[in-house]
């Protein structure tokens, strides 16, 4: 028996609490991989949840922070896994693929944050591994990218000002363009989640 599992990849407060949330392109996160999620129940697919922790770090990514929890409107119903990863991709520090394994899981959707970072990189090893990938690009979200060479802690300013920073639409675009063909099929929220409309 083939089963499709829905990943929801990295949608927890760390994110929000950043001062690059105010640019992000989906503030609506929650809502948008709420509609996927309530869709994969509906049609019994597996849903798994999965939180960055970067332990001993002091960010917002440290579990001793408390922000390393799914955004308010999300929750995890029982039996459906929430897994805790320290690498870009679900896989790599999880028992993700175990757990796929047991639940008999062939095809893998993804969404989450951020866009380029964790969800791709999490659909280009699910797709090495053998595993059929949809990528939900509206269902991830992600902010405007900094060139290589400005520093680090660049605040929001210095890095929308900065002609070379990619906006999210043009970082969406370019993961999109990488993904489709190669690693995943793009898809949108209502190819996943159609709700018929009652008369």
């Amino acid at each position: 028996m083939s089963r499709t599992a829905l990943l929801v990849v990295d949608v927890q407060e760390s994110f929000r609490v950043r001062p690059s949330w105010q640019v992000v392109n989906h503030p609506d996160i929650a809502d948008r991989v709420g509609r996927l999620v309530a869709a994969a129940r509906a049609a019994g697919d597996l849903v798994v949840w999965v939180l960055h922790t970067e332990s001993g770090t002091g960010t917002a990514f440290d579990p001793a922070s408390g922000q390393v929890r799914l955004v308010e409107g999300l929750e995890p119903v029982e039996g459906e896994p929430v897994i805790t990863k320290t690498a870009h991709n679900a896989f790599t520090t999880t028992n993700l693929q175990q757990i796929f394994t047991q639940h008999g899981v062939t095809s893998v959707v993804v969404s989450g944050i951020r866009t380029e970072q964790c969800c791709e990189t999490t659909a280009r090893v699910a797709s090495d591994l053998g595993y059929d990938v949809v990528f939900v690009t509206e269902a991830t979200a992600t902010m405007p990218l900094p060139h290589w060479t400005l520093p680090a802690d660049a605040t929001v300013e210095e890095i929308l000002a900065d002609p070379r920073t990619l906006s999210a639409e043009a970082v969406t675009e370019r993961t999109e363009y990488a993904l489709a063909g190669r690693f995943a099929t793009i898809r949108t929220i209502d190819d996943l989640a159609a709700v018929p409309v009652s008369s």
